[in-house]
């Protein structure tokens, strides 16, 4: 197959499927074991780790697909980035794996025309693969799965990441989200998203993403039935700010936005 087209988004999530299987087994095998690690300009660490799962993805994809372009968090863009786009996360929690703490996540999503169309969240270390795509059912580990029902922010379970950039950068609605709901937890990277999906979590606040650590979370948090916005209510595009909600019911999902955008 040289190119991709709306017809054959099964066949987009199984190579997705395959390949996340494939940089499991390379994450596994180097987690926990002396790693070195360098700093980005934007001081976000990467490790050679990260390199070498997001070159074999590359190879894997443009052998199937030599027409597609591809986004690679470390390495930049292959191709063009306009028609039929791979965005790969190599490892989404590079601070998480080089820690030894297991709850680093690999993304990888496709993308047509700046939209996302399937994506991948998989966590190497919980043997656990969350998938969606446009028409098809969220699944983990190919079993079905759905967002809750949960319509009162009020009760719900509230997870926020990038606590200490909301702290310095958000104050205000860092404040408010501490009194909101009736179980809150500061977490990390694309995990409380997958959790999301499956329906252990309401809804998720997040901050200062990239296309690459939230494309592949839209598709299975909207398979999954869920909702996933920036803060001002704007579906997610190649060309979002970052600022992201995800929440399992319309209704909650409003809320957080009243809440958000208080100010």
């Amino acid at each position: 197959m040289t190119s991709t087209n709306n017809s054959n988004y099964l066949e987009i999530l199984a190579d997705c499927q395959h390949w996340a299987d494939e940089a499991a087994v390379l994450a596994r095998q180097y987690f926990r074991q002396p790693t070195q690690v360098s700093f980005k300009t934007d001081e976000s660490p990467v490790t050679v780790i990260d390199q070498l799962i997001e070159s074999e993805l590359k190879k894997a994809i443009s052998a199937k697909y030599p027409e597609d372009g591809i986004l690679g968090e470390e390495s930049g863009t292959d191709g063009k980035t306009n028609h039929n786009l791979w965005v790969i996360d190599p490892i989404d929690g590079t601070r998480s794996f080089v820690l030894g703490n297991p709850l680093f996540g690999m993304l990888l999503a496709y993308v047509q025309a700046g939209v996302p169309t399937a994506g991948v969240i998989s966590m190497p270390m919980l043997n656990e693969v969350y998938s969606g795509g446009v028409g098809l059912p969220a699944t983990c580990n190919g079993k079905p799965i759905k967002v809750s029902d949960q319509i009162n922010i009020d009760d719900c379970l509230l997870s926020i990441n990038e606590g200490e950039k909301l702290l310095s950068e958000h104050p205000e609605k860092l404040s408010r989200l501490l009194t909101t709901g009736k179980v809150r937890r500061f977490g990390y990277d694309c995990y409380p998203h997958a959790l999301l999906a499956a329906g252990h979590i309401d809804a998720v606040i997040d901050y200062d993403l990239k296309p690459y650590d939230y494309l592949a979370l839209s598709m299975v948090i909207q398979s999954a039935g869920g909702i996933i916005t920036d803060w001002q209510g704007n579906k997610l595009d190649m060309h979002s700010k970052g600022d992201v909600l995800s929440a399992a019911t319309p209704e909650l999902h409003q809320s957080l936005l009243k809440l958000l955008n208080s100010d």
